[in-house]
């Protein structure tokens, strides 16, 4: 992905010093020729076209915003109801993502969850030990925010 980013603002420059005048809309312009010659070379390149995978980061980017927003929602209305009502509890979730970078990317985005922690991971990084503030509707919420989260992740990190 680097040497795409790369070859694409050099064939951006390029044309920008090749037109009449040096400008940012001329780069800018030679930026999407770039991007349209590179994609148009994808299959010499043993990674996959680095506009998707820019397409996936952004897409987890809003899909991260999103459930920020919703869980500030929910914290919001735990805060102000008046009767705190609370069943805590402890629960397994099994994932079937593989390495450091996407194991921690699910903890954190299930940590966003209200009331939900990632307590442990087991030893071969299978498992997710979740604290649960609302036994029921948390486990639920995890488990639905776990299917989601592990596709966009995969869509990120993997080829």
């Amino acid at each position: 992905m680097p040497v795409q980013v790369l070859l694409n603002i050099f064939i951006a420059c390029l044309w920008m010093f090749l037109q009449d005048e040096v400008s940012v809309l001329n780069f800018i312009s030679g930026y999407f020729v770039g991007m349209f010659i590179l994609l148009c070379m994808r299959r010499f390149f043993k990674s996959p076209f680095y506009v998707f995978t820019l397409a996936a980061i952004g897409k987890l980017f809003v899909l991260f915003i999103n459930e920020l927003i919703i869980s500030s929602m929910m914290v919001v209305k735990h805060v102000l109801r008046p009767k705190l009502d609370v069943k805590p509890g402890i629960f397994k979730v099994e994932t079937d993502l593989e390495g450091d970078l996407e194991i921690t990317l699910l903890s954190l985005l299930i940590c966003l969850t209200p009331g939900s922690v990632v307590m442990e991971l087991s030893s071969d990084s299978k498992v997710l030990y979740i604290h649960g503030l609302n036994m029921p509707e948390s486990k639920e919420a995890v488990l639905k925010s776990k299917s989601v989260f592990e596709k966009a992740i995969k869509d990120v990190t993997r080829k």
